[in-house]
Parts: C-alpha cells; sequence; structure tokens
C-alpha cells in the first residue's frame, strides 16, 4: 500500500511538469473562454469535485479518540495557521528588498496561509512510528478550519483582484468547498461499508482534478506576454522553501521537546509534519477562487507547487532519523521509569 502511495506520488510529479509544459505548447485551449471553459470547469466542477471527493474520504468518525490531546491540537493549528504566515510575512519584510520576482514572494505568503495537507503528514508520521491519531485529527481539522482560515488569510495578508468584492469569494467558497465537503460527508455515511470494502481511488481522483486546475492556470500565464519569469528567482525561491522547511522542522521539534511540553516523542513526530506541511490539494482550488482573473496567478501560484514536492521528499529524507530518534528517546523513557 505504501509503495502504491509512492508510486502515486511520482506520478503526480510528472503530471505536474506536463501540465505545465503542455500549457506552454498550446496555452489557447485552456484559456478562459477556450475550449475547456476552465471559468465554468475549473471554477465551480473541478473544486467542487476535489471537495466532494474530500467530503467522501475523510474519517472524521475515527477521529474521537484524538479529541482529549487538547494542548498537542492548539499547539499545531496555532503553528500552521498563525505563526507560519505571521513570520513569513516577517521575512518577506526582508526579502522585498531584493531581486526576487515580486509575484513569487507574494507565492511565498499564500504557502504560509495554507492548512494542513490531509495525506502527507499523516503517510510520513506512520512511516516514523509517531502518533497517527492526532497526525489524522489535525490534518482532517486543520483542513476543515482552513476553508474559513486560509481565505481570511489571504485577503489579510495580500489583498485580492479588486475585480472581485470579498461576499463574492466567500459566496464562491461556501458553494464549491463548504457545500460539497458537508454532502460528501453526508454521502460517506450511507455508503461507509462499500467504501471501506472497495476502497475507490480518492487520490487518483482529486490528484487528476488538480492536473486540469494546474494546466488551465498556467495557460493563462503563457497567453499572457506581459508576464516574464526569471531562473534567478526560481532558483532563489527553491532554495528559501527548503531552508524554510529546514527550520520550521527544527522549531517545532526544539519546542515539543522542552522537558515541560508534555509532549512524547510520538506526539513530537506528528508536531513535526503536521505543523510544517501545506495542502496543494486545498491550496490551488482556493487560489483560484480568491485571486480569479489575476494576470500573475500562476505566479503567485509557483512557490506552492514547489513546497508541496520538497515537503514529501525532505520528509522521506529524514524518516530514518527521526524514527531512529524517537526510538531511543522511547528506550530512555522506559529505562529511567521506577520498578514497583
Amino acid at each position: 500500500m505504501r509503495l502504491l502511495e509512492r508510486m502515486r506520488k511520482e506520478w503526480f510529479m510528472v503530471g505536474i511538469v506536463l501540465a505545465i509544459a503542455g500549457a506552454k505548447l498550446e496555452p489557447s485551449i485552456g484559456v478562459n473562454g477556450g475550449p475547456l471553459k476552465p471559468e465554468i470547469t475549473v471554477s465551480y466542477i473541478a473544486v467542487a469535485t476535489i471537495f466532494f471527493n474530500s467530503g467522501l474520504s475523510l474519517k472524521t468518525e475515527e477521529l474521537t479518540s484524538a479529541l482529549v490531546h487538547i494542548k498537542l491540537h492548539l499547539f499545531i493549528q496555532i503553528f500552521t495557521l498563525a505563526f507560519f504566515p505571521t513570520a513569513i510575512w516577517l521575512f518577506l519584510q526582508l526579502l522585498s528588498i531584493t531581486p526576487i520576482n515580486e509575484w513569487l514572494l507574494k507565492g511565498l505568503q499564500t504557502v504560509g496561509c495554507m492548512p494542513p495537507p490531509v495525506s502527507s503528514a499523516v503517510i510520513l508520521t506512520k512511516a516514523v512510528g509517531g502518533n497517527e491519531a492526532a497526525a489524522i485529527f489535525n490534518s482532517a481539522f486543520g483542513s476543515f478550519l482552513g476553508i474559513v482560515i486560509t481565505p481570511l488569510l489571504l485577503l489579510l495578508f495580500l489583498g485580492s483582484s479588486s475585480s472581485v468584492p470579498f461576499t463574492s469569494i466567500f459566496s464562491q467558497l461556501f458553494m464549491t468547498v463548504v457545500v460539497p465537503l458537508i454532502i460528501g460527508q453526508i454521502v460517506r455515511r450511507y455508503i461507509k461499508d462499500w467504501l471501506e470494502r472497495k476502497k475507490p481511488p480518492f487520490g487518483a481522483v482529486s490528484s487528476s482534478v488538480l492536473l486540469m486546475i494546474i494546466y488551465t492556470t498556467f495557460c493563462d500565464t503563457f497567453s499572457n506576454p506581459n508576464i516574464d519569469l526569471d531562473k534567478f528567482s526560481l532558483v532563489l525561491i527553491l532554495f528559501i522553501i527548503v531552508s524554510i522547511q529546514l527550520s520550521f522542522m527544527l522549531l517545532t521539534f526544539i519546542f515539543s521537546t522542552r522537558n515541560n511540553s508534555g509532549f512524547t516523542p510520538a506526539d513530537t513526530v506528528a508536531i513535526i509534519f503536521c505543523s510544517t506541511h501545506k495542502s496543494l490539494t486545498l491550496g490551488i482550488p482556493m487560489l483560484k477562487i480568491v485571486f480569479t482573473g489575476h494576470d500573475h496567478l500562476s505566479l503567485i501560484s509557483v512557490p506552492l507547487l514547489i513546497y508541496h514536492p520538497a515537503q514529501i521528499l525532505l520528509g522521506s529524507v529524514l524518516v530514518p532519523t527521526i524514527k531512529s530518534w524517537m526510538v531511543s528517546r522511547q528506550k530512555g523513557v522506559k529505562l529511567t521509569r521506577p520498578t514497583v
């Protein structure tokens, strides 16, 4: 199962490259008003499909056992949706004096505003042997919070396209995100046994729809002659993203392993991944809604497109190291317990 998940993620990375390459070759197909009619098929149908799919696949009935660990959940959600975007905003005040493309810097801010992903943090926590229940709860709960908080953060830190009023953004978010998600959860109640038996390819469905959104987003970019992306900015953004991930993983590790933190080594593993991972599946559709009609939407999306594979790659590389630390700490705790 883990091998299949890894293969799916690898094919998705290839799919992103092909989608961007296809948009470069023939952007007229996916632009607004083109044959694909993305103003309808993407803005409404594709986004609603992703969140209906999320509603069907989220196993919220399994999360009750993790509810009692309030301190852990507060730490992760506050770090993810408050500290992370604020720290990025402060960092960008320094980067704004550099020659890095300003729209890529705005894209970095959008990364900070995103909720945790539903899958990658859970998969890596499980691979290490950490607190999987806490990872599942915070990924799911963070996704629900993100539906409301992420658009507010995006509007707070970046503003929105002047042609799209605040009420319009949230009415579209409600109809294409909240309603499909709730319907998906209701449908899940009635077909839960069938879903458990058949295990439909939720990940493949969401990935396919997401690739369509990425393709049409970049079609808009390549059809706009005024947009220019320099390689220097792109390389610097890649370096900055990896540095941010490593720094925040180290920061969450330091805070969660203090003597008075009250967290177990298994809790720390969940904290490291859930606090620093960001959702591409939820993020791209939200950017599409909040910045609809924006000339630089695709450039704003680039850091998130980089952050997603980088967090999976970096997390996978660090799994053996984190696992070794967790096992040694757990052994140390057992050895220091007084015998009766």
